[in-house]
């Protein structure tokens, strides 16, 4: 499960969490505001203390001769709670009294004294009166204390000996608690549902390339961040494969121009000597070479798109060898200065020592280095210097492939090995394919290495080639 799957589970489980402690609390304040009194002097206390207290207040009278009297701790006692008091014979009939309300009679019924001593009875007004009994040589005495504040009849049932009011208050919590529960189920339901809507259209908005970058929290946040990286990898996708067509059709049409420039003279010379006109010797051979260039020129292009399409493909055998790539790159640079068309210019090679063994592909690694050196001359000045330096760092070969020539501009750099792609600089230059580089770069990574390139215009470019070592 990723972070969204337990960012979501932690989410359901807050709300439900949050859901179920609201309600117990609901259920406490209420529980508190059934079950709590407020006393005279402001304190809170459990609403049964008038029953607990009318229970106790019994040690606080004396029966004298058949004549109930209180002690003076009951008397302060009860006018520190606010109480009344009221002492009945067997009948019913008031035989002592302290601070008795005003509206308590002088004599009470067997069924009223029956209803406060078994669950207290409520009075009209403020307070509450609760009864109990108190015996003394074998004759009971009932007694009735009258309190100030106000006791409901629930309260006196859930903390009496009967439970039965006690239902309908806790089926009540247990139903509110239900209720909050299944409300904010259904409130995270919807809104579980919208969110998957968006999500959908969000999908189909990136389909269709209409999709705008969303900043979201919550339980989804992963999802939407995944969403705009995959518009961003899917827009740049399509960025690259709109260059990449435009780079195409110009490689194209730049193709196209080549091999017809050096066709039009083939073709011209040709039929130049078709004519059956006389032709000096001289003539002849200067048309011969001038055809076979042209035709050289074009078993090079031929040679270059068919050895891109190869090696793209995988279609190359290598065929490596281990050998020294000192002596290797040395005779390179003398066979390209043995050339009459390069040998005039100069080519410095630096080597850190004279062996360096290595497995490599001498024909393809003849080619990429080629490339390398051939595209400095070309698309250079003719006093263009051009430097290989050899070195080891590691179980790294380095090689540096530098110039001094006019450099590449910052708007080319970064698309050199690019196969449908000609620099702004190389338009004025006939001779090339244009797929050197990207060949170079082929076979450098063939090889295991990489490839990479800096310049600045005026000052020249150089190329760093990496093979690692065994």
């Amino acid at each position: 499960m990723n972070s969204s799957g337990y960012r979501t589970v932690f989410h359901i489980y807050l709300i439900f969490f949050l859901s179920f402690t609201g309600a117990l609390a609901a259920a406490f304040v209420l529980f508190f505001l059934l079950f709590s009194l407020r006393r005279p002097d402001g304190t809170l206390v459990r609403s049964d203390w008038p029953a607990a207290f009318t229970e106790q207040f019994r040690e606080q009278i004396v029966i004298s001769d058949g004549q109930p009297q209180l002690r003076q701790a009951g008397m302060r006692l009860l006018q520190e709670e606010g109480v009344g008091l009221q002492i009945l014979d067997e009948s019913g009939r008031e035989l002592y009294s302290f601070r008795k309300p005003e509206q308590a009679p002088d004599i009470y019924s067997a069924p009223d004294l029956l209803l406060l001593s078994g669950e207290g009875r409520i009075r009209e007004g403020q307070g509450s009166c609760f009864a109990a009994s108190v015996s003394e040589n074998g004759r009971d005495y009932c007694y009735l204390l009258h309190f100030p504040m106000k006791v409901s009849k629930t309260t006196m049932y859930l903390n009496g000996l009967r439970f039965t009011g006690g239902k309908t208050v806790i089926l009540t919590a247990a139903g509110v608690l239900f209720l909050v529960v299944l409300f904010s189920g259904l409130a995270y339901g919807v809104f579980t549902t919208h969110s998957m809507k968006r999500l959908t259209v969000s999908v189909e908005e990136i389909a269709t390339r209409s999709y705008l970058p969303v900043k979201s929290g919550g339980a989804f946040r992963d999802l939407y961040d995944s969403l705009n990286a995959l518009d961003r990898e899917i827009r740049a996708g399509d960025r690259l494969r709109e260059q990449t067509d435009t780079m195409r059709e110009e490689w194209i049409a730049n193709i196209t121009h080549d091999l017809k420039t050096p066709l039009s003279p083939v073709r011209g010379y040709a039929e130049l000597m078709q004519d059956g006109s006389p032709l000096k010797e001289e003539q002849r051979r200067q048309y011969a070479r001038i055809i076979l260039k042209n035709t050289s020129y074009m078993e090079t292009l031929i040679d270059d798109l068919k050895l891109t399409y190869q090696l793209k493909n995988g279609m190359i055998p290598l065929k490596k060898e281990e050998q020294n790539l000192v002596r290797f790159l040395r005779e390179l640079v003398i066979d390209i200065l043995n050339t009459p068309e390069y040998e005039q210019r100069l080519i410095h090679f630096e080597t850190a020592g004279d062996t360096l063994l290595f497995s490599f592909d001498s024909t393809l690694l003849t080619r990429a280095f080629r490339n390398l050196i051939l595209n400095a001359f070309l698309h250079g000045e003719p006093d263009t210097q051009v430097s290989l330096h050899i070195s080891r760092e590691g179980n790294t070969q380095l090689i540096l492939v530098s110039d001094d020539g006019r450099g590449i501009p910052e708007q080319d750099l970064e698309n050199v090995f690019c196969r449908y792609y000609r620099g702004t600089g190389a338009g004025a230059k006939p001779e090339g394919s244009g797929l050197g580089l990207a060949i170079a770069q082929n076979i450098v990574q063939l090889h295991g290495g990489t490839i990479s390139v800096s310049s600045r215009p005026g000052e020249g470019t150089s190329f760093r080639i990496c093979f690692p070592l065994s």
